[in-house]
């Protein structure tokens, strides 16, 4: 019988490089499972961080359709998910992002693509470890009971000393491998989830008690995202649920050390995103019962409390004690995000280097630890330098380059999206599932990432936007998200006389996977 079958252009490596360019890289193989991998993709998602901080914020936005909007920002990034996890199948390469575009589009839009990645993951990092510092100072002062000690984060030397601490050992833990990863991982994420669980246990047994006056009964309308009032607020509502999902691809950033390296990452990443939006629907319908989405008192939107809603909580809702567990399970997601949140910085720069994309240095991998040592150190360098200049600058400065993330997150996610689309076109129609998952699914997740960014980037140019300070009449957060795009395309051209033969197409080549007639 007749049928087509695909011959993938990339295949088993021989001395190093596989038919299309694609190489090995030195990292240690089978040193991730499916659990491990699927751990690493939640913490770095970092979600009790996440909830604590976009929480009060989504509920100002869309008021009771909190819930809905927290499914209508999974449902982009579930898609995108199907893209990463067929081009994982093809490429299980390190690089992810950057590789799978160069194979589709060519060098250029590849690297554009990977410098999206690597500057919103500095910019990431720099935001966790100044929030795993506030809570280490304002959980130092719960224990004493101390307002002295817990104002020490206020303390601009102090904060930042702290800062680099936190980043340096996060840092040496990075360093020293996967094995060491996942040993600090599964304690971190465990405790992150166990609390969150007892926090939803709680919230709805004293909603239950009617134990606050703005606590409302639960409503399955609370589901439809039609009921938010505005255009305008479900698409701030939508930006602020999608940073929430970010970071679940950190477990394809491991997928040549990952057992079955074609498979295993993409299932990771599906596990990761479904453990997140259940975690998210539980916690915002379980606060939302409990204290309601009003801006009075402990309700979600309350102004003073929104931009850090556990705080608020973890008292009136779980207790003194186990209140305190909650500050610690917030400190637990930003450690955790902040050490994992090296994993795709360093394997992406190490891709990029490998395929002679960025200087040759960067493609080192540690002998004992088979980590991409340069890589990491830089990495955590760049973060603390760029955290402690934006802190002695402006922390106007660092918040609006923090509002500026999400334009690189949809930039580097839509491309990865289209490319899937792209390099799989050849086989689009062979069956109903190469159209969905390679077609169907990842375009559409694509076009809602360009609207979003589309739509973000017409409101950054406000400068109410953000902190609200502008340059020449236009928000900062405007100059800041497209001036570091338009960074990366001057940094592009420095390497493109450097390494011409990787723009040339040369070194990792753009292809497709080709249909043969086999009998």
């Amino acid at each position: 019988m007749t049928q087509l079958e695909t011959r993938p252009q990339v295949g088993d490596t021989v001395g190093g490089r596989s038919a299309g360019g694609v190489r090995a890289k030195g990292l240690e193989r089978n040193s991730v499972g499916l659990l491990g991998s699927a751990v690493i993709g939640v913490s770095t998602v970092a979600p009790v961080y996440c909830l604590t901080s976009t929480l009060g914020s989504t509920a100002g936005e869309v008021g009771l359709q909190m819930p809905a909007v927290f499914l209508a920002g999974f449902l982009p990034m579930l898609l995108v998910a199907f893209a990463y996890r067929e081009l994982n199948r093809a490429m299980p390469d390190s690089g992810t992002s950057f590789t799978w575009t160069v194979k589709a589009f060519g060098p250029r839009v590849g690297w554009m693509c990977g410098w999206g990645l690597v500057i919103a993951t500095v910019i990431v990092l720099s935001n966790l470890a100044g929030v795993a510092t506030s809570y280490f100072w304002l959980l130092a002062g719960e224990i004493t009971g101390s307002e002295s000690v817990a104002a020490l984060d206020g303390n601009k030397a102090v904060h930042i000393l702290t800062c680099l601490v936190l980043i340096a050992v996060a840092t040496a833990i990075s360093y020293r491998g996967m094995t060491a990863t996942k040993r600090v991982q599964y304690t971190l994420v465990g405790l992150q989830l166990v609390v969150l669980a007892v926090f939803v246990a709680m919230a709805v047994q004293k909603a239950g008690s009617g134990a606050f006056d703005t606590g409302i009964d639960f409503s399955w309308s609370w589901m439809n995202p039609f009921a938010v009032q505005s255009f305008a607020a479900f698409t701030a509502g939508l930006s602020l649920s999608i940073f929430m999902y970010w970071g679940w691809d950190a477990c394809l950033s491991t997928n040549e050390e990952t057992t079955g390296s074609d498979r295993t990452p993409g299932r990771a990443a599906l596990i990761a995103m479904v453990v997140l939006v259940g975690s998210y629907l539980a916690t915002g319908v379980a606060a939302q019962m409990a204290v309601g989405s009003g801006d009075k008192g402990l309700g979600l939107a309350n102004p003073d409390t929104s931009d850090n809603v556990f705080a608020a909580l973890a008292g009136p809702v779980m207790g003194p004690v186990l209140g305190v567990a909650l500050f610690v399970a917030v400190l637990a997601s930003a450690a955790a995000s902040l050490q994992t949140t090296f994993i795709p910085v360093a394997r992406t720069v190490l891709a990029m280097s490998s395929y002679e994309a960025l200087p040759e240095s960067f493609s080192k991998v540690h002998p004992r630890f088979k980590v991409p040592g340069r890589a990491t150190v830089v990495a955590g360098v760049a973060t603390g330098a760029f955290y402690t200049v934006m802190t002695l600058v402006s922390e106007h400065v660092l918040v609006d380059t923090i509002y500026a993330l999400g334009l690189m997150i949809c930039f580097y996610y839509a491309l990865t999206a289209f490319a899937c689309v792209w390099y799989f076109r050849a086989e689009l129609f062979r069956s109903g599932r190469d159209f969905a998952f390679k077609g169907l699914f990842p375009v559409l997740g694509g076009v809602l990432l360009s609207a979003v960014f589309g739509k973000t980037l017409h409101d950054m140019w406000d400068p109410a936007y953000g902190s609200g300070s502008a340059v020449f009449g236009v928000g900062s957060v405007f100059v800041i998200g497209v001036g570091l795009l338009l960074l990366g395309g001057v940094v592009m051209l420095v390497m493109q006389r450097r390494s011409p033969a990787f723009f040339r197409g040369e070194v990792l080549t753009k292809d497709t996977p080709s249909l043969v007639i086999t009998d």
